[in-house]
């Protein structure tokens, strides 16, 4: 049967709060427009600024549009879920946002790893770092970051278009995710499997090792300055992007847990470890670089100012 093949799927309710979930939709609603405020902030600002427009703010405005992208293509789907008890969404729906979620995770963690070089060029060969990091290599980087995570990830969608689903259609999320749907099939689903973990190890978690070994030749070069004082201010410039790699990858380790060794724990820790994965960096990394970088603090001002008049 045709309609076996194309499902609607069921978004998870909120376990035991089901009649709080219009509440729960305030303060979700709350943090995706703090979100969006704080993100499109930021683009602004480095768009004003000409002294903004260099790798590291480049940089710094991809990772926004990520954030926006990633919060818009869940949350307002969750809004109306909670809000006007629209929980069904189509099979092909469910696809387009896996592909997204997944595909815009990879080109954050690609993001992530090529300012990570960029904190350890500026420190550890500073007189290298203007030829090397020019604005048109931050261009291109992005490009690749966008190009990689369509390439490792389209695949994961059309890896579930051919399974039949014949059971249960409650997903565990609000959302879809591609572990999720996939639990879901009625039939052998190893390639997707095998390819789904692959992906994840060749992208997030590859960009995890090298983050970590850019910071360790990094430390290394630190310890080497002869001041206490010195050391602080040289690894001080690092503080904001660590903040920031921590916000993505603890909540995404955390749903990789919970979904590789977590099948007995209450659907509510489910729930809401896909929530904070889907919000938390996007709300999180605007705060972190508006309090860390005195640029963007000065230019968020100055937009308050100018708005005040």
């Amino acid at each position: 049967n045709s309609s076996d093949l194309r499902p609607s799927f069921l978004l998870a309710t909120v376990p035991g709060l089901e009649a709080a979930q219009s509440w729960l939709a305030v303060l979700l609603c709350c943090a995706y427009l703090l979100a969006l405020t704080g993100n499109a902030a930021v683009l602004l600002v480095v768009r004003l600024e000409p002294s903004l427009h260099a790798p590291m703010y480049l940089f710094l405005c991809m990772l926004a549009a990520i954030d926006l992208a990633l919060s818009s293509c869940t949350v307002p789907r969750v809004l109306s879920f909670y809000w006007f008890g629209s929980r069904e969404i189509g099979f092909g729906a469910c696809l387009l946002q896996m592909f997204l979620i997944h595909s815009l995770s990879a080109v954050e963690s690609t993001v992530l790893l090529a300012m990570a070089v960029d904190r350890y060029v500026a420190i550890c060969h500073p007189l290298r770092h203007a030829a090397v990091l020019t604005n048109g290599a931050a261009a291109k980087i992005g490009l690749a970051a966008v190009a990689r995570g369509v390439l490792f990830f389209l695949p994961l969608p059309l890896l579930l278009v051919p399974l039949p689903f014949c059971g249960s259609r409650a997903l565990s999320h609000s959302f879809c995710l591609h572990q999720d749907v996939m639990n879901l099939a009625c039939a052998n689903t190893t390639p997707s499997v095998v390819y789904g973990l692959t992906a994840i190890l060749l992208v997030m978690g590859l960009d995890a090792v090298l983050i970590c070994l850019s910071y360790l030749l990094i430390l290394r070069a630190v310890l080497r300055l002869a001041a206490w004082r010195e050391r602080l201010k040289v690894f001080s410039t690092c503080i904001a992007h660590i903040c920031v790699v921590l916000a993505f990858y603890v909540p995404l380790i955390g749903l990789s847990v919970v979904h590789r060794f977590g099948r007995d724990l209450a659907p509510l820790v489910r729930v809401t470890m896909g929530n904070i994965y889907i919000l938390v960096p996007s709300v999180l990394n605007p705060i972190i670089y508006g309090v860390r970088t005195k640029q963007i603090q000065r230019g968020i001002l100055s937009l308050i100012h100018v708005s005040d008049r």
